[in-house]
């Protein structure tokens, strides 16, 4: 199967955060929304023509099925747009070029290339309750809000921060946050490939 995300790290040389205003700059704008694009036609591709039994089918019982990684990438979505608005919703950082130097190309290096582990918290965690209709149809909802924002915005996305749970991250900028989305979406598309690649896969 030929890998997705082919020209994606093209994208994660642009512009480094050196030089920024508080304004999120054109550059952002048009990276955070190709970003969201590309990360949304990924993951459509990948599973849009599964069978039902392709969609369920795990490795081995205690790793995610595609179905699984769907309904996480759907889940994540709104929380990580919940933790932009928590970002802007504080007061602006004046420590924010300092605390947030180099994290977009860090989140990029990370995220994306699926580098390292973690494990999702509970109210990420996969349960199998929804259907597969309603997992994509919460997915396309949610990645059309999250579009209409990087589109739409004028809130000054560099300088209001929050911080990330995990400590590798610390602090990120709402623009950080904000491409965190798609970038997040992109390393489990990774996990999808992995699953449909893995030995005993329907055919």
């Amino acid at each position: 199967m030929p890998h997705l995300g082919i020209g994606i790290f093209a994208l994660c040389m642009i512009a480094s955060a050196q030089g920024l205003q508080p304004e999120m700059s054109q550059e952002q704008r048009d990276y955070a929304v190709k970003l969201l694009e590309t990360s949304q036609k990924e993951f459509v591709q990948l599973v849009q023509g599964l069978t039902d039994e392709q969609w369920s089918w795990k490795p081995v019982p205690e790793r995610w099925s595609v179905g699984e990684c769907a309904e996480h990438i759907m889940l994540t979505e709104g929380l990580l747009m919940g933790q932009v608005k928590a970002a802007l919703a504080s007061p602006p950082n004046p420590e924010w070029e300092k605390k947030t130097a180099g994290k977009r190309e860090f989140i990029e290096k990370v995220m994306a290339p699926r580098l390292g582990k973690a494990q999702a918290p509970e109210p990420l965690v996969p349960h199998q309750v929804l259907s597969r209709a309603e997992i994509m149809k919460r997915y396309a909802e949610g990645r059309a809000q999250t579009l209409e924002f990087a589109e739409a915005t004028t809130a000054t996305m560099n300088d209001h921060t929050a911080e990330h749970p995990f400590p590798v991250f610390n602090t990120l900028s709402a623009f950080h946050w904000l491409i965190y989305v798609p970038l997040h979406n992109m390393r489990h598309d990774k996990q999808i490939e992995e699953v449909m690649a893995t030995a005993g896969f329907p055919k």
